[in-house]
């Protein structure tokens, strides 16, 4: 418990729990290692304080002693009975988490999931915020693509940021994962893109596009549900974000 509430409480004091929950989250997180991190303090000081002896057993412990045949069940010699030490092999996984970080859902994740925006009804397209171009997240700018087609961006250049997957013919796609709650429940935003389309890169790699609106539209094998595309003007590669989810 001392070590899974202080890995927890490490990935809270820095942006390493972004990649499991949502940002909103980091009160609850903290609060529930610290108290796993008393418990587990309470538990040591219970278990290796100074047992109590005595020659003659009081008249709750002779009862006591009656109940089990007149053979005290937590002594020997003097000494207490502790649990085997093999036991000791729990903490394994949670040095592990300490020592190996599991890296943010990508490309693999989006490749086994269907896009995430499948019902117009969900979406509210405000104006597109200011600036040229006018930094936008893969949802928005997919929302806006599908449900309205493309109206409320117009002719104006957009931002997108995400990382680099598969798509269905093979070219490379632009994605990000959103969370309604943490990282079990990541579903992919995905953008085929036209025009500039970057090229020899890795999967997983994050890039910045800057482009326009475009009507062409693709199909996701996974549920069969539309995929927007974005015309790319230019693109560079970036360094992950401190939240890589939307």
């Amino acid at each position: 418990m001392f070590l899974f509430g202080g890995a927890v409480l490490r990935a809270t004091m820095t942006d390493l729990y972004l990649r499991y929950v949502k940002e909103g989250l980091r009160p609850f997180l903290i609060a529930a290692s610290l108290v796993l991190i008393a418990a587990a303090v309470m538990t040591l000081w219970y278990e290796f304080r100074p047992a109590f002896t005595s020659s003659e057993p009081d008249e709750a412990t002779a009862d006591r002693l009656d109940e089990v045949g007149g053979v005290p069940a937590a002594t020997d010699h003097g000494h207490s009975h502790h649990e085997p030490r093999v036991a000791w092999l729990l903490i394994l996984p949670i040095v592990g988490l300490l020592m190996v970080v599991p890296p943010a859902l990508g490309s693999y994740a989006a490749g086994q999931a269907g896009t995430a925006v499948t019902a117009a009804d969900e979406y509210e397209n405000l104006p597109l915020p200011a600036g040229d171009p006018a930094t936008t997240t893969l949802l928005d700018y997919a929302a806006r693509a599908l449900f309205d087609n493309g109206r409320s961006i117009g002719d104006r250049r957009v931002r997108l940021t995400g990382f680099l997957t598969p798509g269905p013919d093979g070219q490379p796609i632009l994605a990000r994962m959103v969370l309604s709650c943490c990282a079990a429940d990541g579903r992919p935003v995905k953008l085929g893109m036209t025009g500039d389309i970057p090229t020899g890169l890795d999967n997983d790699t994050w890039i910045q596009v800057v482009g326009r609106y475009t009507d062409r539209r693709g199909r996701d094998p996974i549920n069969n549900e539309e995929i927007p595309y974005v015309e790319v003007e230019s693109w560079r590669e970036v360094i992950a974000p401190p939240d890589p989810y939307e």
